[in-house]
């Protein structure tokens, strides 16, 4: 019975629909060889090879899972009157992304984060260009406009939360009053801004953080879970725990703890996006929450295993689900 709840709602994913608000950056990739020390100070100096690698990150790299499991994929946010944002327009374009609701803010820049690496292996620095002050009233207004004309044609709202200054309690609110499943992944500081949500997904440190509770144990993200749950008034409450796999929370006070999935962890940059993707998109289907963990889990660990920020895919999934005992 299990397995055909799963591969029925692996099935559905392609014609979800999900509106992704949050903070969209840039992450972008310089590639390059070392071959001395600069003349200058004690650092390397790095030759360039070839252009950049320019990838969608943050609530960007959200939509780009979405489309990666086959749904549909459009977002609200902003960038700036800036080379970045043009190119970060044209990256989630070029996925399938509709960026109708990408709104421009000459006052801030695009938030972008440039890696320069030595050899394909070592990161030498990272560059962050990015405001973490709160959007203009008269931008949050265009949000919301949009949010409540866009969200009456999807099955799904996943709100992307970053703590640069896109999400406060109005588009919040613009969320949860259209009605539809709408998921979100919060950072702990604005954890007061997501009363009402519906299912709200966090890891095991920032649910310490929000919680107050430090997690030593089983009983201490048990008592963590419970107290969220009543924080915010959400219908549910995912807590992703890296080698202990994840614990589901619902409104009923039904708590649901899920196996990590045995797998090799190359990199889990990125996989935070994957699950709360691949929950929505679950959600979405018309699973209960304890069954779409499970598929949530099963995308994070199909990320892991591979190299870099990187997707999965609803046959990956049914990979893994059918090598697990759920």
């Amino acid at each position: 019975m299990g397995e055909s709840i799963y591969s029925s709602a692996l099935a559905q994913f392609a014609g979800k629909r999900v509106l992704v608000i949050g903070d969209l950056m840039l992450d972008e990739h310089v590639w390059g060889t070392v071959e001395r020390i600069s003349p200058e100070a004690p650092v390397m100096v790095v030759q360039v090879d070839s252009d950049p690698d320019c990838l969608p990150g943050g609530a960007a790299n959200v939509a780009n899972n979405i489309r990666a499991l086959g749904g549909e994929a459009s977002v609200v946010g902003v960038v700036g009157d800036d080379e970045g944002g043009d190119i970060l327009r044209r990256v989630l374009s070029g996925v399938g992304v509709d960026v109708r609701g990408v709104f421009t803010d000459d006052k801030r820049p695009t938030t972008r984060k440039t890696r320069i690496w030595a050899s394909h292996r070592h990161q030498v620095v990272r560059i962050d260009r990015e405001s973490k002050r709160k959007v203009s009233h008269a931008i949050v207004e265009r949000m919301i406009d949009y949010i409540k004309r866009e969200s009456a044609g999807v099955d799904a709202i996943l709100v992307s939360d970053y703590a640069k200054g896109v999400i406060s309690k109005e588009t919040v609110a613009a969320a949860v009053g259209s009605g539809k499943v709408s998921v979100c992944n919060p950072k702990p500081r604005n954890i007061v801004c997501f009363g009402g949500m519906g299912v709200i997904t966090l890891n095991q440190s920032e649910a310490s953080a929000a919680s107050g509770i430090d997690i030593d144990e089983l009983a201490d993200i048990e008592r963590a879970g419970r107290k969220l749950v009543g924080m915010t008034r959400c219908s549910g409450l995912v807590v992703t725990r890296g080698a202990h796999g994840l614990s589901v929370f619902e409104s009923s006070g039904a708590i649901s703890h899920i196996p990590a999935i045995e797998t090799e962890v190359y990199d889990v940059a990125g996989a935070g996006d994957t699950v709360v993707s691949a929950l929505t998109m679950a959600l979405a289907c018309g699973l209960g929450l304890p069954d779409a963990g499970a598929i949530a889990n099963c995308a994070g660990a199909a990320v892991v295993r591979k190299v870099g920020v990187a997707t999965t895919t609803p046959a990956e999934i049914a990979a893994l689900l059918e090598n697990c005992k759920l």
